[in-house]
């Protein structure tokens, strides 16, 4: 079977992003700088060869994959399996007012204790990683010696790049997860490769853009 080729992205940044409050599967939209991002996301990927679009149903996500299917011609396809990670009663919150009012479960936070599940429904690392890696394959299934892209959030892509490099749930993060960075990753029945990460050069030149005037 040839490989598919996935192109990762991470949505564009919101109002809560730039407050580090936990978005969570709250839904929150992009801000001005985050649609900037979105389209210099869809302009970078004109004229590559993509099969679909996929993205979590969250708007932030879901207003950057837009961008990306306008430019290539194509639906977006709304799937949940892409959603970020649910924080439960921790969602609006930043990390702060966390640690300040919940010190135990902030160190478990902090921790990256695989088991850990914030508070009213909150999703472990554990069951994170299930979803991505169970969607993921679904989705790149489906378009062997294809392209295709996913728009997903911070939570998602850093479970992707720990299974796709095997990584454990609670290893420490030593890459990056910029909002609008283009990630690129081959799929197989055996697995994923990685074949670049955090590609922000798009990002780097607002001059270039007609429409950076908010």
């Amino acid at each position: 079977m040839e490989p598919t080729r996935i192109i990762a992205v991470r949505h564009g940044e919101t109002a809560w992003n730039v407050d580090s409050r936990i978005q969570g599967q709250t839904d929150i939209s992009l801000n001005d700088t985050g649609r900037w991002q979105a389209r210099r996301v869809g302009a970078a990927l004109a004229g590559e060869p993509i099969t679909a679009v996929y993205s979590s149903d969250l708007g932030r996500a879901h207003q950057t994959a837009a961008q990306i299917a306008e430019v290539a011609k194509i639906p977006v396809v709304a799937h949940e399996g892409l959603r970020e990670r649910c924080f439960g009663m921790f969602e609006g919150k930043t990390f702060d007012e966390i640690h300040q009012t919940w010190p135990d479960h902030a160190h478990s936070w902090r921790k990256r204790v695989p088991e850990w599940e914030p508070p009213e429904g909150g999703e472990s690392l554990l069951a994170l990683r299930e979803r991505v890696s169970r969607t993921m394959h679904e989705l790149a299934s489906r378009h062997p010696g294809e392209q295709i892209v996913v728009v997903a959030h911070g939570g998602v892509l850093d479970a992707l790049y720990r299974i796709a490099t095997g990584q454990e749930v609670n290893s420490p993060r030593t890459w990056e997860l910029p909002n609008g960075a283009i990630n690129r990753l081959l799929w197989t029945p055996d697995g994923f490769t990685l074949v670049g990460w955090s590609d922000t050069q798009h990002l780097d030149d607002e001059a270039a853009d007609e429409n950076t005037s908010f």
